[in-house]
């Protein structure tokens, strides 16, 4: 893709708007339930700060890539890539592309469930009309998004700050309704607390917390089209404090108006079922009437970012050459075909899903967690070889502790998460490895080294345990 006009260029404020308008999205609406069914304050607390000093780690990464290797663009695919060669690399840009198109469908699904609550024929998301009307929706963002990326990044831009309002009001309604009672009721968990511990409790919160930071690294992942370089780490640390903020007080303020029992009962958007609760009728509406804002309007975002990779991917050979392919306006037209195309074969998928929302959300966290694994990877590589510093440079230790403890991180994920993802998983990176042979076969080169037949020989045994699996039942969607 060539380069935009400086005209063309994002600030630091659309920069910013990126990562924002890619993070609040449908798991903010989701939280107050999804926490009031795992665990109390107390357990919610230490979910975020584990959540968040981790997402921190992940941000400062992502900032400290951005600086020392300006040259890598489309930053998630780019650094996987440039680490530890064609296949890892391919099988990050198929885990990120793949894991925001089920992000997606998970926005339509959610769409679908609010409208459900005031027409009873969207249901939960995923009834015949829900799957119609969705239908139509990722058609028209596709033909809006072929006329141009700058164009779809303003909008995105105003979107963003629309979408945030309603949040922002919803947090001070539930300030001004606080009841210390209620939440040291709830502090523990309170009365009907499912009988496990702590750890357990926080471990079933893991996934949303990912699916809620995922879009981090959207300032990365658009670097080239930056105003000034140095913006693009400004703009991840911005918007990853700024969203932290606003997760932490939807998912704590809820248990100071109502029983965590009654809160774990409500349906998505549990956001509105709250607001609801504490000022009446109008609070869904209003709520519901943010949630469609902010959900489109990140599922805006992603459509851009979906392409973007699968762009990046085939300009660099590892994917195949189709997906390189603009039109007039410089949009990938190809990448963003087949990724709406995807996205539509899912949400057809959820007719035969019992919870539709709870499945793409954990789905859409598992599948990212092996690209963000294998970036603070290379950031561990990059510190250790000394690479883009200068010798006996200070910041390289603190670097490299910083990749560290996100790599530990991102590990801690994939076990939080269950064997039940990490089988799904590969039910998708497995098949996914025909785009890699394709490429590999334009540019006429054996596809794997030694190191990475092995890796794909896992993928493929985890790819029939989880067919296995599905067929016996003992795996479910």
């Amino acid at each position: 893709m060539a380069e935009p006009a400086s005209g063309q260029k994002l600030s630091l404020m659309a920069l910013t708007a990126m990562v924002v308008g890619s993070m609040v999205g449908a798991g903010i609406f989701s939280l107050p339930r999804t926490f009031g069914g795992a665990t109390g304050p107390f357990g919610a607390i230490i979910a975020w700060c584990i959540a968040g000093a981790g997402m921190y780690t992940l941000a400062r990464v992502f900032q400290s890539l951005a600086q020392r290797k300006p040259d890598l663009d489309a930053g998630v695919y780019a650094y996987a890539r440039a680490g530890f060669g064609r296949y890892l690399g391919f099988l990050s840009a198929f885990g990120y592309w793949i894991s925001s198109c089920i992000g997606n469908v998970s926005y339509w699904v959610l769409i679908k469930s609010t409208l459900g609550a005031f027409f009873p024929v969207f249901g939960d998301g995923n009834t015949v009309v829900a799957i119609a009307v969705a239908s139509v929706g990722i058609w028209a963002f596709h033909f809006m998004i072929l006329r141009g990326v700058q164009q779809a990044a303003f909008i995105n831009t105003v979107v963003t700050i629309a979408k945030v309002v309603p949040i922002l009001v919803f947090i001070v309604i539930l300030a001004f309704a606080f009841e210390a009672d209620q939440f040291r009721a709830n502090f523990y968990g309170g009365e009907d607390m499912p009988a496990q511990g702590l750890f357990e409790q926080v471990r079933l919160t893991m996934m949303v917390t990912v699916f809620v930071f995922i879009g981090i690294e959207g300032a990365s992942v658009y670097s080239r089209y930056a105003a000034k370089r140095s913006d693009v780490g400004v703009a991840t640390l911005l918007g990853f404090g700024g969203v932290l903020l606003l997760l932490v007080l939807v998912t704590l303020l809820p248990y100071a108006v109502l029983p965590r029992v009654e809160i774990a009962g409500m349906r998505q958007p549990s956001m509105a079922a709250v607001l609801e609760a504490v000022v009446g009728p109008w609070g869904a509406v209003f709520v519901s009437a943010g949630l469609l804002i902010s959900v489109l309007g990140a599922y805006l975002a992603w459509s851009l970012i979906c392409a973007e990779v699968l762009f990046t991917a085939a300009k660099t050979d590892d994917m195949p050459r189709v997906f390189a392919r603009e039109n007039a306006n410089k949009v990938p037209v190809a990448a963003l075909w087949l990724t709406n195309i995807v996205v539509q074969l899912l949400v057809i998928s959820t007719y035969w899903s019992t919870d539709a929302f709870a499945l793409m959300l954990g789905l859409t966290s598992s599948m990212s967690l092996i690209p963000y694994l294998l970036v603070a990877a290379y950031a561990v590589k990059l510190t250790r070889s000394g690479e883009g510093y200068t010798a006996g440079e200070p910041a390289i230790r603190r670097d490299l502790l910083l990749a560290a403890l996100a790599t530990f991180y991102t590990v801690f994920l994939v076990f939080a998460g269950g064997l039940r993802y990490v089988l799904l998983s590969a039910l998708l990176y497995a098949p996914g490895t025909l785009l890699y042979f394709w490429a590999s076969r334009e540019q006429r080169i054996r596809p794997f080294t030694g190191a990475e037949l092995v890796i794909f020989i896992v993928a493929v045994i985890g790819f029939v345990a989880a067919v296995a699996g599905l067929v016996t039942g003992r795996l479910t969607i």
